[in-house]
Order: structure tokens, then sequence, then C-alpha cells
């Protein structure tokens, strides 16, 4: 891809992240999307996230994987809209793209009642999503402890785009070599306003404050909304 086409994508995908997040603002809906290496609990912290709060607000979530159904199939047991995006066949498998998240969206807006919050479950990994803004009103970056506490420097531009971590596994940490300090302060010198929760989603352990940080997010959205 020559330079100048390089420019016009990035500017129609920009345009049209731009355009969801005006989509989402008008209807008080918040989103958020979780990108992080595979394996390190997204989908698990989406089951019990969803359980949780299902019964509060109305919720839907967008499922990016480059093949199967799984992922999709254990959420839908939590009787919640999904949408899934299998990447492999839109040319793009290794991170969701705007076109295909407006897509969805547009989708999960016609709903009665329309979902109050839309979780996306981006592509396992910290490169590709990470450069890519869906619309999306924040990043929520999900690390587990056998992962090692060098990823914020092997890995700025997801810590850099990112507004929340949570440190997952944290259980496994007297078994590993991971200092939290450590991996704190050097994610703190690529994003100065990261913000960070520790949790072992497999314990229960952390959740009511990620449910905390949800809720107060849902707040800003529907307090903007509200004043327009």
């Amino acid at each position: 891809m020559d330079l100048e086409l390089s420019r016009k994508v990035d500017f129609r995908h920009e345009e049209i992240a731009s355009r969801i997040k005006e989509k989402l603002y008008k209807n008080g809906t918040l989103c958020l999307n979780f990108i992080s290496s595979p394996g390190s609990g997204k989908t698990s912290l989406l089951e019990r996230t969803l359980d949780a709060l299902k019964e509060t607000y109305n919720l839907a979530v967008i499922e990016g994987d480059p093949e199967t159904d799984r992922d999709a199939r254990r959420l839908e047991k939590l009787h919640v809209p999904v949408i899934l995006i299998n990447t492999s066949g839109t040319g793009a498998s290794c991170h969701l793209s705007p076109a295909e998240i407006e897509q969805a969206i547009d989708d999960l807006l016609l709903e009665t009642p329309p979902p109050d919050i839309i979780f996306i479950e981006n592509v396992g990994n910290l490169v590709c999503p990470a450069a890519y803004d869906l619309g999306e009103h924040h990043k929520v970056l999900l690390f587990s402890v056998p992962e090692g506490c060098d990823k914020p420097a092997k890995y700025p531009v997801a810590f850099r785009e990112s507004d929340l971590v949570l440190i997952n596994k944290m259980d496994l940490a007297p078994y590993c070599d991971f200092d939290l300090e450590s991996l704190k302060k050097d994610a703190l010198s690529v994003n100065p306003s990261l913000e960070f929760i520790t949790m072992s989603i497999k314990k229960g352990d952390g959740l009511s404050e990620w449910f905390s940080w949800i809720e107060k997010k849902l707040g800003e959205v529907r307090k903007r909304t509200n004043s327009k």
C-alpha cells in the first residue's frame, strides 16, 4: 500500500469511528473495547460481567475471532445479544475494523430496548487491535500475570491507547517471576493517565471494583447525552 492510499484508509477509519461514537452518545450507550493476548481471560471476564450486570442493564457483545463461534456460543448462554465477526474472511484477521463495528452497532441499537453497554471482544493480540479506534469510549487492556511484567516496554501502543489495565490471575503471582510495581511504572511511563485494577477472575477478586468502574463510565456517557 502506497503512502497516499494509506492516508486515505486511515482517514476513512477515523471518519467511521467518529460516526460510531456520535451514535453511541446519542443513545447514551457505553462501548468498551477489550484488547489482550490470547488466553488472558477476556471471554471469562465477559461471562462474569454479563452475569453480574444483565439484571440491571441491557447488555450486548460484539465478538471478534479469526475462526469458530466457540466464544460467542459461551456468551449467548447468558441470554444477551451477541454479534459474531469472524475476521479471517474479511482480510483483517488480526483485528476488528471500524466498518465491521459500525454495522454491528447499527444492528444492536435497533434492539428493543437498545443496549446500555456494548462490549467489544477484539481479536487476541496486543498489536493490531491497539492501533484502531473503533469508536469505543474506552479501550480496556486485559493482562494476565503469567505473561510477565515486561509487556508495556514490548507493546507500548497497547498501553498508550488504553484507559484501564485489568491485571488478571493475581492468584498466580506467588508462582511467577512477576513484579506488579515494575509493570505499573513502565505502563505509566507510556501513559500517565492509566488506571489499574488487579483481579482473579476465577476467584472473583477485583470484580466488584471492575463493575463499579463500568457503572462510573456509563454515568459519564449518560451525563454527556443528557446535556445535549
